[in-house]
């Protein structure tokens, strides 16, 4: 098993992972969150999501020690798919952390290697306010004996990371920068060309159909993982340069047709998407459809995202939690300083054929729930290869 945790970049690297072990000729299963459209993307053995029957039986069939533990959504499905890969009888599981690490439902497992992503600032109210805090509860994941693999090589971070995996007893320790290298990276429309270079050994070009600077370093961390794991692990590593042009991970600057989708919910995020604009042009005017989660950084996202687009329209997604969802009204004057055109409509389905009317390429953005309710409409599916 191989556990992921990060801020960003934990997707990309779970599906890294996933798509190197399958052409490698293993049978895996995958767990991720949040889902896009359909909650079975949550749940996936070898490309193919849970069955529907399977999921209600397994409810049907715990419903009762369920309400008697008070389990939490998140609990009970991470418990699901657990169950499920053991009952398809997997060779190897690879698991999303769902927030932060140390208390993560998901913490249960004994992984092979546990690889902590790229740290950014999410979720303060529960991991901390620095990105040392943040880290420290990242770092929660790694095990005594087990492989640990740190993808985040600034200084701050990766010390607060490495003694996590002192104090927990892994070994190896293996953190981007010092075990391994990514030079050269090449950013185009068909993905991220990048030099993958482990100590000692001969530097590899590699090609990912991820697009995006940041998408070399989350490839790089997928492979240090197998690195550190050894063993048959290891041997996988062989695979990846036929393996990483077929990584397909849905709403990570996924262009289909005129659209972009970008699960973008955080400033970091956002800047990521500008960065990727300025490597792979697209067709103008480029209007961004943004909707955020009132508790995320909005403001800041907004502006981040301003200099790389023509116009924003700004709406509210239907799926996000009321409690949760932002002021459309207010998000608009904010838009409206950053000096860019704005088009402020309420309905979403509206919201869609404004942004068409207005633009030749519409970036998708600001929340899993803005590029899952798009699509839906469209409709596109998350899983479809």
């Amino acid at each position: 098993m191989f556990h992921v945790a990060g801020t960003n970049g934990k997707g990309s690297t779970v599906t890294t992972l996933e798509t190197v072990l399958r052409h490698a000729g293993y049978r895996v299963g995958r767990y991720m969150s949040p889902h896009l459209v359909d909650f079975r993307e949550r749940i996936v053995v070898d490309g193919e999501p849970m069955p529907p029957a399977e999921i209600v039986a397994w409810l049907d069939r715990h419903a009762a020690t369920v309400d008697a533990l008070g389990a939490t959504f998140f609990e009970v499905t991470t418990l699901m798919a657990f169950d499920w890969f053991a009952r398809a009888q997997v060779d190897v599981a690879v698991i999303e952390v769902g927030l932060g690490g140390r208390l993560d439902a998901t913490n249960i497992v004994a992984p092979v290697a546990a690889g902590v992503t790229v740290i950014g600032f999410d979720h303060q109210e529960f991991l901390g306010h620095t990105l040392e805090a943040i880290a420290a509860e990242k770092g929660g994941v790694f095990k005594r004996g087990t492989a640990a693999v740190i993808g985040d090589a600034r200084a701050e971070v990766a010390r607060v990371l490495r003694g996590c995996a002192e104090r927990a007893g892994s070994t190896p320790v293996l953190t981007a920068g010092r075990d391994w290298t990514v030079s050269d990276v090449e950013v185009a429309g068909d993905g991220t060309r990048f030099t993958w270079q482990v100590a000692g050994a001969a530097p590899q070009r590699l090609h990912t159909a991820l697009v995006g600077s940041y998408q070399a370093g989350n490839a790089a961390t997928a492979l240090g993982m197998l690195h550190a794991a050894g063993g048959r692990w290891a041997e996988a590593l062989a695979i990846a340069p036929t393996a990483l042009p077929e990584v397909r991970l849905a709403g990570r600057f996924q262009r289909i047709g005129r659209w972009i989708f970008d699960v973008a919910h955080n400033l970091d995020g956002a800047r990521t998407i500008v960065e990727t604009l300025r490597a792979a042009p697209v067709p103008r005017p480029l209007w961004a459809l943004v909707t955020v989660l009132q508790d995320k950084d909005w403001r800041e996202m907004l502006h981040a995202l301003s200099p790389a687009v023509d116009g924003f329209v700004i709406t509210a997604a239907p799926t996000a939690p009321l409690s949760r969802r932002w002021d459309p009204t207010e998000a608009a004057a904010e838009a409206r300083a950053t000096g860019r055109p704005v088009h402020l409509e309420l309905d979403f389905d509206a919201a869609i054929g404004a942004a068409l009317s207005r633009a030749e390429t519409v970036l998708a953005t600001g929340s899993f729930h803005t590029v899952g309710d798009v699509m839906q409409r469209l409709p596109v599916n998350p899983l479809a290869r």
